[in-house]
C-alpha cells in the first residue's frame, strides 16, 4: 500500500510540479510534502517488518504460527504508520507551523529542512533501519546455509554426495543473491537523498542533487514490489494465473492453492 501510494499520489505530483508552478496554495503544498514523506517513511519501516517476519519464520520455524499472528501484524503494521506520520510531522515541524515560511514568491512549493534534523531524519529513517535489515538478513542466512547443509548431511546418500554439494551450494547462492539486492537496492535508493547531513550540509546547498536523491528514494518504492513479491515462484504463477484470465474459470484457484500453502 506504501509504494501504491507513492506511484499514486507522490510521484505524480512530484513530475507536475517540476513543470508548471504550484497553484494549490499553501497548506496544500505543506499536505503534499507531509504526504511525501510518511508515505515514504512508511515503505520503509514495512520493508522491516519483512525482514522481521522472514526472521522469525527460517529462525523459530515451529514457533511462527504463535509469534506472528493476524492480530500482531495488524498492530506492528498500525504502529509504522503511526510512527512515519509522527516523523513525517517532526521532519516538517517548521512547514507545518508556517506553511509559507519558505515561499520567496507566489506559486512556489519548497521545503527547507536544517542540519539537526536531517541528521534525525538520517539516522531515525535510514541508518536504524537499513542496520536492522542488514542484521536480520544475515542472520537468516546464516541459519538458511546451515539448514542446507544439514539437509545436505542427513539426506543425501554416499552415491548422491556431489549433487547433493550443488543443490546445497545453489541454495546458498539464492540466498546470499536475495540477500545482496535488497541490500544494494536500498543503499542506491536512498543513499544519495541522506547524502547531506553525512557531509555536514542543509537539503538547500544543492538543489539538482537533492532532487536527484529524491527521484532515486521514490525508484525504491517501484523496485520493492519486484522484490518482495516477483522473488516468489507462487507469486509470478498467480500473475500468469491472472493475465492469461484462466482465473475466469470455476474453480481457478484450487490448482494454486495447495502450491501456494507449500510454498
Amino acid at each position: 500500500v506504501s509504494d501504491f501510494l507513492v506511484g499514486l499520489l507522490v510521484i505524480p505530483v512530484k513530475i507536475l510540479i517540476t513543470w508548471v508552478c504550484w497553484f494549490l496554495g499553501e497548506h496544500m503544498c505543506a499536505l503534499r510534502y507531509c504526504t511525501s514523506f510518511f508515505v515514504t517513511i512508511a515503505s520503509v519501516g514495512n520493508m522491516v517488518l519483512i525482514s522481521v517476519d522472514r526472521y522469525v519464520a527460517i529462525c523459530h520455524l515451529l514457533h511462527y504460527p504463535t509469534k506472528v499472528t493476524q492480530s500482531k501484524a495488524k498492530i506492528c503494521v498500525c504502529v509504522c504508520w503511526i510512527g512515519s506520520v509522527l516523523s513525517a510531522c517532526y521532519v516538517l515541524k517548521d512547514l507545518l507551523r508556517q506553511p509559507n515560511r519558505f515561499m520567496s514568491c507566489h506559486g512556489e512549493c519548497v521545503v527547507v529542512i536544517d542540519y539537526i534534523t536531517g541528521t534525525i531524519d538520517f539516522v531515525l529513517n535510514f541508518f536504524l533501519p537499513i542496520t536492522a535489515i542488514i542484521v536480520l538478513y544475515i542472520r537468516v542466512f546464516v541459519v538458511a546455509v546451515s539448514q542446507a547443509r544439514a539437509m545436505r548431511s542427513h539426506i543425501v546418500s554416499v552415491t548422491l554426495q556431489s549433487s547433493g554439494t550443488g543443490t546445497a551450494k545453489k541454495s546458498e547462492m539464492k540466498a546470499a543473491r536475495t540477500l545482496g539486492v535488497v541490500i544494494v537496492v536500498f543503499l542506491i535508493c536512498l543513499s544519495p537523498y541522506y547524502y547531506p547531513p553525512l557531509a555536514g550540509q542543509d537539503y538547500t546547498a544543492s538543489p539538482s542533487y537533492l532532487s536527484f536523491g529524491v527521484w532515486l528514494m521514490f525508484c525504491n518504492s517501484c523496485v520493492n514490489p519486484l522484490i518482495y513479491a516477483f522473488f516468489y515462484p507462487w507469486f509470478r504463477k498467480c500473475i500468469k494465473h491472472i493475465l492469461t484470465l484462466k482465473i475466469l474459470q470455476p474453480n481457478s484457484c484450487e490448482p494454486y492453492s495447495s502450491e501456494a500453502n507449500i510454498l
